[in-house]
């Protein structure tokens, strides 16, 4: 069996070590802030140690790191000429929720410098950790992520065996930002909102009568139907490029009523198609709504 590792990088507040953690749970051995000099040596130690060979494996690696990092791509490319399944992993997210994360706990930036501000540090973080982003596997926006929702988008993506990419329909509110790790984003907030009739408001595109609203309008219909047409005749590329995961986001406005509608009808129709035969996982996430 090829010994698998995983790299775990990205900008410090984006998840890194709620990665590792979820990591580890799931049966990983797991080593933090390794120096990525040490990752031959790593290697071959998983190599020789039939019971570590067995076990998949997992390493953090920060700006902190002590060795310089232009190096990762040789070593990287090292590792996997002799033999090792490496996949990179980096963790990243929009500048205020960053800043919002470090205010909140009240932790310095590790790259602070006295007198420095944390978005100053991110930018120094992102130029030192940019050889490493350059290379990553998969890029895992954690905006609007508790840390459950983090492990659980973990957990997914080291799903294997599918033979289709994972489908994931994301729902989102526009005011709040655009999903940085979304791969095609449709629009909602042209079709009528059920946010103007107070009867409407307080519920959610998840509660009946917001769906029976919703699909009583030509125009909400039309766009279920464009949508699932143009993923039912794309899908079969995006299969046919490798990819393990194809996320795709639903906006409106507040992220509340049409982008979870839509979200949840389309999650509905194609796992309904793969349940008949069909391979690959479908998932539905509201990032606007409580966990």
């Amino acid at each position: 069996m090829q010994p698998h590792l995983i790299i775990v990088s990205g900008l410090s507040g984006a998840g890194k070590s709620t990665a590792l953690r979820a990591l580890e749970d799931l049966g990983f051995y797991c080593v933090d802030n390794l120096p990525i000099a040490l990752l031959p040596a790593l290697a071959e130690e998983l190599k020789r140690s039939p019971s570590r060979a067995a076990a998949p494996a997992a390493v953090g690696i920060d700006a902190r790191n002590v060795s310089d990092l232009t190096a990762f791509p040789a070593i990287i490319e090292t590792l996997r000429g002799g033999g090792m399944d490496c996949q990179v992993l980096f963790f990243t997210a929009d500048r205020q929720s960053l800043i919002n994360r470090f205010n909140e706990t009240r932790r310095q930036h590790p790259l602070a410098v006295q007198g420095g501000s944390v978005s100053e540090a991110i930018d120094a973080e992102q130029m030192r950790l940019a050889p490493i982003a350059e290379l990553a596997d998969r890029s895992i926006d954690s905006s609007g992520l508790n840390i459950y929702q983090l492990r659980a988008t973990v957990r997914e993506l080291l799903s294997h065996g599918q033979h289709t990419p994972r489908l994931v329909f994301q729902s989102f509110g526009y005011k709040f930002g655009t999903p940085l790790d979304a791969d095609l984003v449709f629009d909602m907030r042209c079709l009528p909102n059920p946010h103007w009739d107070p009867a409407l408001r307080e519920f959610t595109g998840l509660d009946d009568p917001v769906r029976e609203f919703l699909g009583s309008q030509a125009d909400v219909l039309q766009m279920f139907a464009d949508v699932r047409q143009f993923l039912s005749t794309w899908l079969p590329r995006f299969a046919a490029s490798d990819r393990s995961q194809l996320t795709v986001a639903i906006g409106c406005t507040g992220g509340r009523h049409r982008s979870v509608y839509m979200a949840t009808r389309l999650g509905e129709h194609f796992k309904d198609q793969r349940d008949s035969g069909q391979p690959g996982q479908v998932l539905v996430r509201h990032r606007q709504l409580p966990a």
